[in-house]
């Protein structure tokens, strides 16, 4: 199951404390819900694990991240990361690109990101997998700037907002 995602969000602040930021894995690892960084390979590359919950259903992956490109200059990046679910029922892939630009005084950070599912999580379908890409994404943007302003960030995943979410797009309710 493939899905792409193309968001932008704008970040009160300057696009050098952003950029800095979003390219740490330290630090962009905390805004991640339900993720953590379990080893940092060298500068491009790291470990890390997610979990996701979807109802009953709950899924761990363990995997590796990559920077492709990271582009001080025209504060461009491309990211890789893939990982196996812990149970060996499937896989995911993520391509990511984003670009930054200043604007309205802060940050418009615009982001695609390709999203490939495999296994136990496929079975849901591109529509709810891509809601729900797209709610963790929007709760990863709200700890972003949470981090950026110096206040405390919980990644713990919002999963009933997020299962809220994807019934109601299910069923053609707004979000």
């Amino acid at each position: 199951m493939n899905a792409t995602i193309t968001k932008s969000f704008h970040v009160p602040q300057a696009i050098d404390a952003v950029w800095a930021n979003i390219t740490n894995p330290e630090k962009i690892v905390v805004c991640v819900p339900g993720a953590k960084l379990t080893e940092m390979v060298d500068d491009n590359n790291f470990k890390g694990e997610v979990e996701l919950k979807f109802g009953p259903v709950k899924a761990s992956y363990g995997g590796v991240i990559s920077f492709l490109e990271r582009n001080a200059d025209s504060k461009t990046m491309k990211m890789k990361g893939s990982g196996t679910d812990v149970k060996g029922k499937g896989g995911a892939e993520l391509l990511l690109d984003a670009n930054m630009a200043e604007k309205d005084g802060g940050t418009e950070v615009s982001v695609t990101m390709d999203v490939t599912v495999q296994g136990m999580l496929a079975q849901f379908g591109s529509r709810l997998v891509t809601d729900a890409t797209s709610h963790v994404f929007d709760q990863f943007v709200r700890n972003f700037i949470d981090q950026l302003e110096g206040k405390e960030v919980d990644n713990s995943l919002k999963a009933g907002a997020m299962v809220g979410s994807m019934i109601k797009g299910l069923f053609g309710g707004s979000k």
